[in-house]
């Protein structure tokens, strides 16, 4: 039995990874700051911080991984954001991990990158060879983990895994402010009237191809995606038919309303940052070529397709979700803010 450490194993994706793991043979050892509320023979759980080097040294000591799942990261949702932290979280972690495979020789590392090193339309599907332009302190964070680990890519099988919003049943954070709108039959406003395409990726998709990277056997960078991206209009349209909801999407222009998104961050009273405001009207998609072609991935889900099922598991699951706590970001809605007083007139 292959034993394989899941970081940030009680998150939302990490959490999905997992569950997969354990069902097709694999002993778990899930690391997250949360507790792991999953249960099961093959499951190990650890709650602490990845920046506890002694805590990471007693864990890769006490365990024989044949390869590590880097999925942790600490986002930058929210009203208020302490930049110092959602860095330190992410890239020292980072580099204590692939420390700690380095010098356990457990020479398969994969880590969950994201398409957050943009923040602009480049007119084009992204290639892995294109340079990153991050505008917050997330996308820098990631680019540098990235930087990070290519030290190491030497000794290590290191697969970085670039990939767009996460999409499945449970997924919630900023999405749970969509599917309350819709729930509650309120108006789904969409910025420049929702002709963009912006890329998702299925959850089970991506934990496909974290398995298959594996392996590889060697360092890689991939792009990961949906095929076939529908407009943001067409998406949300596709959710409010399913939900049976009363919605209905209108158009807000794009300026002023980018315009009244950045003072909002601004003043702390939004929890869309830099990224989301830059990124909300425009299109964006990965070319996902080499990850094809390499490992032989294909998606199976359309961004309707799992915005439906997340958006299903909502509804259904709504008076419990409101009362979470203690969970990962993307396990809990996001904090609305000034969005409640756009909800109330809409």
């Amino acid at each position: 039995m292959q034993t394989v450490l899941i970081t940030g194993g009680a998150g939302f994706f990490g959490g999905v990874l997992k569950r997969k793991m354990l069902g097709e043979g694999y002993r778990c050892v899930s690391f997250d700051l949360v507790q792991d509320a999953d249960r099961h023979e093959n499951l190990v759980s650890i709650q602490g911080d990845l920046r506890d080097k002694a805590l990471v040294e007693e864990v890769f000591s006490t365990y024989q991984f044949s390869a590590v799942q880097h999925c942790a990261a600490m986002l930058a949702h929210g009203l208020k954001i302490d930049e110092a932290e959602v860095w330190n979280c992410n890239v020292e972690a980072t580099r204590n991990v692939a420390e700690a495979c380095k010098r356990h020789q457990v020479r398969n590392l994969i880590f969950t990158s994201t398409n957050c090193l943009w923040a602009s339309n480049l007119g084009h599907a992204i290639a892995e060879d294109e340079p990153p332009a991050p505008v917050e302190v997330y996308g820098r964070a990631k680019l540098e983990s990235e930087r990070v680990l290519r030290e190491y890519s030497g000794e290590l099988n290191v697969v970085i895994i670039r990939c767009p919003t996460i999409i499945d049943s449970g997924r919630l954070g900023l999405l749970a402010i969509l599917f309350e709108f819709i729930d509650d039959n309120k108006t789904v406003w969409l910025v420049g009237g929702g002709s963009n395409r912006y890329q998702f990726i299925y959850a089970d998709d991506l934990a496909q191809a974290c398995e298959q990277a594996m392996e590889l056997g060697r360092s890689e960078t991939f792009h990961i995606g949906s095929d076939h991206v529908e407009s943001l209009r067409e998406v949300f349209e596709a959710v409010i038919r399913a939900a049976g909801s009363k919605s209905k999407t209108r158009a807000l222009p794009k300026g002023p309303a980018i315009l009244a998104m950045k003072l909002a961050h601004h003043l702390h009273i939004s929890p869309l940052g830099a990224y989301h405001y830059k990124m909300i009207a425009e299109d964006f998609f990965f070319d996902t070529t080499r990850i094809k072609r390499e490992l032989h991935w294909q998606p199976t889900l359309s961004n309707s397709q799992m915005l439906v099922r997340a958006y299903q598991y909502y509804s259904t699951h709504r008076a419990e979700i409101e009362k979470r706590s203690d969970v990962s970001a993307h396990s809990k809605p996001a904090s609305m803010g000034i969005i409640r007083l756009l909800k109330w007139i809409s």
